[in-house]
């Protein structure tokens, strides 16, 4: 998982906990991560977006989130989880780059 993906799970965390409590955010995220690990055995899933990166997919989450995956032979890379409508953008996606606010 990058980095950034491991930020935005930290920041869906706390506005869940704000919003609700920290049970549910708990909750909420280990939901998140057991989808993330089940692309060990379906990963081609989602929307391809190799316009933006190569190997990139897009899958929604209980229909409040967007998770942005790489796939590259075997492998499953988790490059960003984005919560709630938020305006997705091509920097998103890319290698390196930071989250946007």
């Amino acid at each position: 998982m990058d980095d950034a993906a491991e930020e935005d799970l930290r920041a869906v965390y706390a506005y869940i906990a704000e919003q609700s409590d920290e049970i549910t955010a708990f909750n909420y995220i280990r939901r998140i991560l057991e989808w993330c690990r089940s692309l060990e055995t379906f990963p081609m899933r989602g929307a391809s977006r190799e316009d933006i990166r190569e190997g990139l997919r897009i899958a929604g989450f209980e229909r409040r989130v967007s998770i942005g995956f790489a796939v590259t032979g075997d492998t499953v890379k988790i490059v960003r989880i984005l919560y709630g409508g938020r305006d997705l953008s091509t920097a998103d996606f890319l290698t390196g780059t930071e989250p946007t606010p």
